[in-house]
């Protein structure tokens, strides 16, 4: 993502239907203490909006206010290029620890979600400061990714890859062997832990380099959960209607999948994909403006496809407050309500839930501002 700033044991019942719904997830076993191990793996279908850590604030905050039960804390990164340690923005002075997002993230799951927390991003991706391009021990890598999930207690690592670590294939095949490590190792400790790769993506599908970063991820015999494309700043300068090209993106990407993994049902490529968006006026310019009418095609098209995750670029941007401005950070560049893209996708994670004159039958929130959609414009 391009930003500013420096950047439980499950029990058998669980692990079973997690199984059936295409889940490849650690069960059974005792809790340890340091991190409860009996948390469930993330629902088929999650909505979870980046936040962006560096720019400070409570994200349990933010997300009840924005009625979001889950998260993507973006991001982690070494302090320098060649460290083997990953801090919270590349900070050293916020490592990963119980004192640093500890509450907050225990605050999402005391209501029912959880916090994804997402290594990478496109400042870390171009200096080299991602772990697995700055450190080059496996062993390392792997015991970071796995002290996420014993200090928090989460049950999914995303891993953004752009930019220059998307040609860097020392770095890839480091990550991918630490993956298959860290599963290895969830196997072992009955936990659960999924991954996520997030990846630039075309209209069409991925490009040959994020592509080559999954077929190596086969070679390494490291399971990828979700596959959740960036779908916005495709620089290309066309001009873009962005729901037509989300669908159109994902479409490649399953077709990209089946040909990575022939022998998984289509129903179930589907469900391990994702979708990030970038609400309102992308970094590109008014050419990539993700409307309020395209946010609620995106869900209507995600939730009748049964992708995994619905997601933004980021929480902090879903306000209308300077209509016009391309590509800021605090907000979407487009006339809307407070939290009109988080409500919107809200209802992808409750399908038993509908809108009706702009109210919301959901118990999250009395009212919701909603738009209804133009319908499939393809």
């Amino acid at each position: 993502m391009r930003r500013s700033g420096p950047v439980r044991a499950l029990l058998a019942a669980a692990a079973a239907a997690a199984v059936s719904a295409g889940l490849v997830v650690a069960g059974g076993g005792t809790a340890q203490a340091a991190a409860p191990a009996s948390r469930a793996p993330m629902p088929a279908h999650v909505v979870a909006p980046y936040y962006e850590t560096y720019n400070g604030g409570s994200p349990a905050a933010l997300a009840a206010q924005s009625h979001n039960t889950y998260l993507t804390l973006a991001f982690l990164q070494t302090p320098a290029a060649g460290s083997c340690t990953a801090t919270w923005n590349g900070d050293p002075t916020t490592p990963v620890s119980k004192s640093v997002y500890g509450k907050d993230i225990a605050a999402l799951q005391s209501r029912g979600g959880d916090a994804i927390p997402s290594f990478g991003g496109y400042a870390a991706d171009s200096t080299g400061t991602d772990i697995a391009d700055s450190c080059t021990d496996v062993q390392s890598i792997a015991k970071v990714y796995e002290s996420l999930v014993t200090t928090y207690g989460v049950t999914r690592i995303d891993l953004d890859v752009e930019v220059d670590a998307l040609s860097d294939t020392a770095g890839i095949d480091r990550r991918n062997k630490a993956v298959a490590l860290v599963e290895e190792w969830a196997q072992r400790t009955h936990r659960t832990v999924q991954f996520s790769y997030t990846l630039p993506s075309t209209t069409s599908g991925l490009g040959a380099t994020g592509l080559a970063v999954l077929q190596n991820a086969v070679a390494n015999h490291a399971r990828v959960d979700v596959v959740n494309i960036m779908t916005f700043d495709y620089y290309d300068g066309a001009a873009h209607e962005m729901a037509t090209d989300t669908e159109t993106a994902a479409a490649g990407l399953h077709a990209q999948l089946a040909a990575l993994y022939p022998s998984v049902p289509s129903a179930r490529l589907w469900g391990r994909i994702g979708v990030t968006e970038m609400p309102g006026i992308d970094d590109y310019g008014p050419a990539e403006t993700f409307t309020t009418a395209d946010a609620a095609t995106v869900e209507h098209w995600a939730a009748a496809k049964g992708i995994n995750t619905l997601s933004f670029w980021a929480l902090q941007r879903d306000n209308g407050g300077c209509p016009g401005t391309t590509g800021a950070g605090v907000c979407s560049g487009v006339a809307q309500s407070d939290w009109f893209f988080s409500h919107t996708f809200e209802a992808f994670a409750h399908p038993a839930w509908h809108w009706d004159n702009g109210r919301s039958t959901g118990p999250a929130h009395k009212s919701a501002p909603h738009q209804v959609g133009r319908g499939r414009r393809m």
